[in-house]
């Protein structure tokens, strides 16, 4: 009991860093020598426009192994047919499990190589950025504007796992509050092998939360209460600062927008010559309805999120660089441990303000899962008095600060160079 009780006082501490890497340091308010002249009246408007900005989430365990040189991770973000304006990738098992990483000793040259390829995939000029079903407003048509680069505004690794957040360029000044919160749910209850990574931001007037997770494995009968229970240390245990003022959320659900992304790792509920059968039938109905997480979302410990519609084959087990599930029957060797497919790697949401478009998986294969991506559009809150200046903002202002911060240190945090 009390080497458990030491390790989690001294390791929660150290894997619950808020350092993060970003490439230039976000505003916490805009700066008053950065306004132009307003009026009172303007000033101290509360009237609010909404608009909606597209985001791309996805969420792939590459099963410890680091991206291949010949990796098109453009892909599995479909740049040449879909264009928005935030882009989150979150990853489990970046690194192999070993006793240095569930220390907390994270390889950070792992997550630098995922940044540089996402970096090099998001701003590729010789393959533009298509327009896609969804509706692009008339400013933002033009790609070739000032701005519609993508910058890292956050990334931040907790041993295996990793969230890494890209916005386009014009964006950079409205990103206030950034911030990151780690927790541990693996061995002893507290290191970093499993557990979350969630960081929030403020984009405009609304709050945003990701929350990339990695949670207890097994497909044994009642492994999922160990899910569960991963679940309720992340929702209790991460916690965010209130801010200069004391106005911003500090829990998960108190923020705006909320997406819960990674391989959550709930099974089906069949016996495994039951759930085979029905992958090979593509009866995805009949599994789905046996699905823990879907149980979960209806009166579980997800009771109120929300999850498209799944019309893709389980995600889990592939044998790497292989279209064929792990263990099935007429390739599995003796004394191989046979591994039902199910959909592990998920990705859902909280609360109003979000609509999701697509659902789908992307068919990268080194690793033991495929890669689950979505598309959304979120509704953000933009002050009246900011829109009418927006064009100051996204001229002068955008490019002084892109020129003082290549090589910039954040306070606290430290900078990538990719």
């Amino acid at each position: 009991m009390w080497p458990r009780l030491v390790a989690n006082k001294i390791l929660r501490k150290r894997l619950g860093s808020n350092n993060f890497v970003a490439d230039f340091p976000c505003n916490k308010e805009i700066p008053s020598l950065d306004r132009p002249s307003l009026s009172p009246n303007s000033i101290f408007s509360h009237h609010k426009d909404t608009h909606n900005y597209r985001i791309f989430v996805s969420t792939w365990n590459v099963g410890g192994v680091a991206p291949p040189e010949d990796l098109d991770i453009e892909d599995l973000l479909d740049t040449g047919n879909t264009s928005c304006e935030i882009y989150v990738l979150g990853f489990q098992e970046i690194v192999p499990l070993s006793a240095s990483n569930v220390l907390g000793s994270e390889n950070s040259k792992v997550s630098m190589k995922w940044n540089s390829l996402i970096r090099r995939a998001l701003n590729n000029k010789k393959k533009p950025h298509c327009l896609d079903k969804i509706q692009h407003s008339n400013e933002e048509r033009n790609k070739n504007i000032p701005g519609q680069d993508f910058r890292c505004i956050i990334s931040k690794q907790m041993v295996g796992i990793l969230i890494t957040v890209w916005v386009r360029s014009y964006l950079c000044p409205y990103i206030r509050y950034p911030s990151v919160s780690c927790i541990g749910c693996g061995i002893m209850g507290c290191l970093g092998n499993k557990g979350s990574v969630s960081v929030r931001f403020r984009l405009h007037e609304t709050s945003f939360c990701f929350v990339c997770s990695h949670l207890a494995s097994g497909g044994r009968q009642g492994d999922e209460k160990l899910r569960n229970a991963n679940v309720s240390e992340i929702f209790s245990r991460t916690s965010f600062p209130r801010g200069p003022s004391l106005d911003l959320p500090r829990k998960i659900l108190d923020h705006d927008r909320v997406i819960f992304l990674g391989d959550l790792n709930y099974r089906i509920s069949l016996p495994e010559s039951n759930v085979r059968l029905l992958v090979d039938e593509r009866d995805w109905k009949s599994l789905l309805e046996n699905d823990q997480l879907r149980m979960e979302l209806m009166n579980g410990q997800f009771e109120g999120w929300n999850e498209g519609s799944i019309q893709f084959a389980p995600t889990y087990k592939y044998r790497p660089n292989s279209d064929v599930y792990y263990g099935c029957f007429h390739q599995s060797k003796k004394g191989e441990k046979k591994r039902a497919p199910a959909w592990c790697d998920r990705i859902i949401w909280y609360g109003k303000g979000l609509k999701q478009h697509e659902y789908d998986r992307g068919e990268e294969n080194f690793s033991d899962h495929r890669p689950v991506k979505a598309i959304f559009t979120a509704e953000v809150g933009v002050l009246h008095s900011l829109k009418q200046f927006q064009s100051f903002f996204l001229s002068e202002r955008f490019d002084r600060i892109t020129s003082q911060t290549d090589d910039f240190v954040c306070k606290g945090r430290s900078s990538f160079q990719i």
